[in-house]
């Protein structure tokens, strides 16, 4: 992920969970850009984050918490 507009290290410095926050919300929204998403990480934050398209929501939410049979 590539990104001109933002301060990263500055970010990450400054406000740690923000930076994890944001940079999710970047690879969600706009794209990976070949890299993988870390699931755990993104289980934690699931509340906090902000998903622009509800059907892209839908599936993430039914990837991670997918029940066994």
């Amino acid at each position: 992920m590539y990104n001109w507009s933002v301060d990263t290290k500055r970010m990450q410095k400054e406000d740690p969970e923000g930076y994890q926050i944001w940079r999710l919300e970047q690879l969600i929204n706009y794209g990976l850009g070949g890299e993988k998403i870390d699931g755990k990480l993104l289980k934690k934050l699931w509340n906090k984050i902000s998903i622009q398209d509800p059907y892209r929501r839908a599936f993430l939410e039914t990837i991670l918490w997918e029940k066994k049979s």
